[in-house]
C-alpha cells in the first residue's frame, strides 16, 4: 500500500469510530446538549483533526500536513458563517432544542456526500483544465471583496429561500414538526414535517457554503504538482470532512455568542483576497518560493487574519450592530 492508501484507510477508521462514539455516547436522543458538553465534543473533534495533522506529518510529509492544517483552519472559521444561518433555519422554523442533535447530524452527514461529490468533480475539473484555477482566483477575490465591504448583510428569511419553496413544491410539507418524526401519514397519505425540510436546507445551505470554501481550499493545496495530486485530493477530502463533523458541536457551543463575531467576515474576506491573489499569480510566486514556503506563508496568513479578526471583535464593537440573535430554543 502507498502512504496514500495508508492514510485513507486511517481516516476511514478514525471517522467510523469517532462517528459510533459521537452517536453512541455524545447524541442521545431528545437529550438536550449542555455549553460544557458541547465544549467537550468541540475539544473532541478539533482534538482529533489535530491528532490527524500529526499522522499526516509522519506518514506523508511535512507539506501535506502543513496543507491540510490550513484548509482544515479555512473551513472551521467559515464554518462559523454556517451556524449563523442554521441558527435562523432553527428558529424559522420552531425547532425544539431536544431535536436539534438529530438534526443537525443527519443534515451534516448529507452535507458530507454532497461535498466528496463537489471536490471530487472540482479536482477533476482543475486536473483537466488547468485554467480553472485562475477562474476560481477571480471568483475568490470578488466575493472576498463583496464580503469586506458589506456593511449591512441582509436579513436571510429561510421561508421565502429556493430551496423551501423548491420542497415545497414537489413534496406535500405539514407545518409541524410530527413530534420529533420526519413524515408523517394522514388520510393514508405521506406528508413530510419541517424537521424534514430542515434536514434538506442545512444540507443545502452548505452546500452554498461550499462554493467559496473548496475553490479557496484549492488554492491552499498544490494540485498542479505532477505525481501529487492523489495526496492533493486526500489533503482537501480530509480537511473538508473534519471541519464539516465538527460543525454540530461548534453550533451549541456558539449558538449564543456567534453573532458577536462582527468582524470574522472582514477576516475571511482577507484570506479570500489572499488566497485568489495567489492563485492569479502562482507562476510568478513560484520562481520566487518554493512550494513549502508558499504554504507556511498561506498557514499564517490564515492564523492572523482569522483569530485576529476573533479578537478585535472581542475588543471592539460595530456601530449600529444590532442585538446578539436570540437563541432558538427561546422560541416558541
Amino acid at each position: 500500500m502507498t502512504t496514500d492508501q495508508i492514510t485513507y484507510v486511517v481516516f476511514g477508521a478514525i471517522l467510523i469510530l469517532a462517528l459510533v462514539f459521537d452517536l453512541g455516547l455524545l447524541s442521545k436522543k431528545n437529550q438536550k446538549v449542555t455549553i460544557k458538553q458541547a465544549l467537550y465534543q468541540t475539544f473532541f473533534w478539533v482534538g482529533l483533526a489535530l491528532s490527524f495533522c500529526v499522522f499526516m506529518w509522519i506518514e506523508n510529509g511535512q507539506k501535506p500536513a502543513l496543507e491540510y492544517l490550513s484548509a482544515y483552519l479555512m473551513e472551521w472559521s467559515l464554518s462559523i458563517d454556517n451556524i449563523f444561518v442554521f441558527i435562523l433555519i432553527f428558529s424559522a422554523f420552531s425547532v425544539k432544542e431536544k431535536n436539534y442533535g438529530r438534526v443537525l447530524l443527519i443534515g451534516i452527514l448529507m452535507a458530507i456526500l454532497f461535498r466528496v461529490i463537489f471536490i471530487t468533480l472540482g479536482v477533476a475539473l482543475v486536473e483537466r483544465f488547468h485554467w480553472i484555477l485562475y477562474v476560481f482566483g477571480v471568483f475568490l477575490i470578488y466575493t472576498g471583496y463583496k464580503m469586506f465591504a458589506s456593511t449591512e448583510e441582509e436579513e436571510f428569511d429561510p421561508k421565502q429561500s429556493k430551496v423551501y419553496k423548491f420542497v415545497r413544491r414537489f413534496l406535500p410539507v405539514v407545518p409541524h414538526d410530527g413530534d420529533g418524526k420526519f413524515t408523517v401519514r394522514i388520510d393514508g397519505k405521506k406528508f413530510y414535517t419541517t424537521l424534514f425540510v430542515v434536514v434538506i436546507m442545512l444540507a443545502a445551505i452548505d452546500l452554498v457554503f461550499a462554493l467559496d470554501s473548496i475553490p479557496a481550499v484549492m488554492g491552499i493545496v498544490d494540485t498542479k504538482t505532477e505525481g501529487y495530486q492523489e495526496t492533493a485530493r486526500l489533503v482537501i477530502y480530509t480537511s473538508n470532512i473534519f471541519a464539516v463533523l465538527g460543525l454540530r458541536s461548534l453550533f451549541f457551543l456558539l449558538r449564543g455568542a456567534v453573532s458577536k463575531f462582527d468582524y470574522l467576515q472582514q477576516g475571511i474576506a482577507i484570506v479570500l483576497v489572499f488566497i485568489g491573489l495567489k492563485m492569479l499569480c502562482e507562476h510568478w510566486i513560484n520562481e520566487w518560493l518554493d512550494k513549502t514556503t508558499q504554504v507556511f506563508i498561506s498557514l499564517a496568513v490564515i492564523l492572523c487574519c482569522i483569530f485576529g479578526s476573533i479578537f478585535y471583535s472581542i475588543f471592539m464593537k460595530k456601530k449600529g450592530v444590532p442585538p446578539d440573535v436570540d437563541d432558538p430554543s427561546t422560541s416558541s
